[in-house]
């Protein structure tokens, strides 16, 4: 059953995952588990059930897209949503409301990110509607309820918490002037008459999606996501996803840590000051898989835990790393480059400098030195699941498929000894 290609295809077919993707264990594993939920005995015997239910086609996709996300994930992205928003409002003289379309959306943390980020930027319920689809009717359904733990709010500054949610026995109400700005529903991505008749969207969030598949289906996806972008509009895509779009012909606007890109080659504008950050990511954070892009589900990752030892040993240490990674996400990439480099003048040299020199590479669109700064951190530390995962990335987009497919069996080796370890 471990190697049963039939499974592979299924969901290829159904969702587009490529299993080089995410590695054969991860659906190997969720086939097991529905193979024993379903009380199969064998491996054909489940594939007849399978094939016979779509409900146990939906829990075998569930089992295997584990979502991870949370609010304000990437916030310069927000922010520079609100600018954009605003100057866009005005180019079209407050005729009609702004169109904003998040998918996947998961369980909602990203369409609701955008309803308060707009409204907190001062936009009115009716300058805006946001959309948000899913595959998961279980994601979606969770969404709809709206109510979160405090695995969803994470980051020093959660004040929006304050603004937009009430708390509850047991979790957090969002509060109906968000929940009125944003409409949920299922879909799937690789239909490719979605939102056939509907106008175009202004602004469309579809992050670490596309690494999750093979070349043609990337192409197909992309296709589907220009059509719905509208020609003067907006992408916003995950931090390992720039490269695809630039072969895919599409252009960053020009913002650091947007991840942004328009249809059009216009001239870059000029970086829009960050006054708008609501939720700071952390340096390191520990979550069921690594950050951008994710082993285990669609890209909803985020960042690895700082070390222990360098919280412990070295507090300075600990708060330079803290320093750059808050640089970092507030689109100061230089500043952000020169505190790493400031770090290996004074401290020994730890992966996770050499990860964010990477990834500050990584959105330049410097892939070769990237690849370099990915490569040291792996030196210093093998398993560094953000570093496997993004040279992986880097890797798939240049055509390494062979190459790409052994970093994320090694990343997903040490997801399963990380998840093995957190059980004891």
């Amino acid at each position: 059953m471990s190697s049963d290609q039939r499974f592979f295809d299924f969901l290829k077919d159904r969702i587009g995952l490529d299993v080089a993707s995410v590695g054969p264990a991860i659906i190997e594993r969720a086939v097991r588990q529905r193979t024993t939920a379903s009380q199969a005995l064998t491996a054909d015997e489940y594939w007849h059930t399978l094939q016979g239910s779509r409900d146990e086609q939906q829990a075998l996709i569930e089992a295997v897209i584990v979502p991870e996300t949370w609010f304000f994930r990437y916030p310069e992205s927000f922010a520079t949503l609100a600018k954009l928003a605003t100057k866009r409002l005005a180019d079209i003289n407050n005729m009609r409301a702004l169109r904003i379309l998040s998918l996947p959306c998961s369980t909602g943390e990203e369409p609701y990110s955008i309803a308060m980020a707009l409204l907190d930027a001062g936009l009115k319920p009716h300058q805006f509607k946001v959309e948000g689809m899913d595959v998961s009717p279980l994601s979606v359904e969770k969404a709809k309820r709206a109510l979160y733990g405090k695995n969803s709010f994470r980051g020093q500054d959660i004040e929006f918490r304050d603004r937009h949610f009430s708390a509850e026995e047991d979790g957090y109400r969002l509060n109906e002037r968000v929940l009125e700005q944003v409409r949920l529903q299922v879909a799937n991505l690789l239909d490719p008459a979605l939102l056939a008749n509907e106008p175009a969207y202004d602004f469309v969030f579809c992050r670490n999606l596309l690494i999750y598949f093979d070349q043609p289906t990337q192409q197909q996806v992309f296709e589907v996501l220009k059509r719905l972008t509208h020609v003067d509009g907006v992408l916003f895509i995950g931090p390992a996803e720039g490269s695809l779009l630039g072969r895919l012909g599409m252009r960053s606007i020009g913002i650091p840590q947007s991840f942004a890109f328009s249809r059009q080659s216009a001239p870059e504008p000029e970086p829009y000051p960050t006054t708008f950050v609501p939720t700071p990511l952390p340096v390191r954070q520990p979550v069921r898989s690594v950050a951008p892009p994710p082993v285990r589900n669609r890209p909803f990752s985020t960042v690895v835990p700082l070390p222990n030892s360098l919280k412990t040993a070295n507090p300075d240490a600990a708060t330079l790393l803290a320093n750059i990674a808050a640089l970092a996400n507030e689109g100061k990439s230089a500043e952000a480059r020169a505190a790493c480099e400031s770090y290996l003048r004074s401290h020994e040299p730890v992966a996770q400098v050499f990860y964010w020199l990477g990834l500050l590479s990584d959105v330049a669109g410097r892939a070769l030195e990237a690849q370099g700064f990915y490569r040291k951190a792996l030196y210093l530390e093998p398993q560094h699941p953000d570093a496997l995962m993004h040279l992986a990335a880097l890797l798939q987009s240049q055509g390494d498929t062979a190459g790409a497919r052994r970093l994320q069996e090694r990343a997903a080796r040490s997801e399963r000894a990380a998840d093995s370890e957190r059980k004891r």
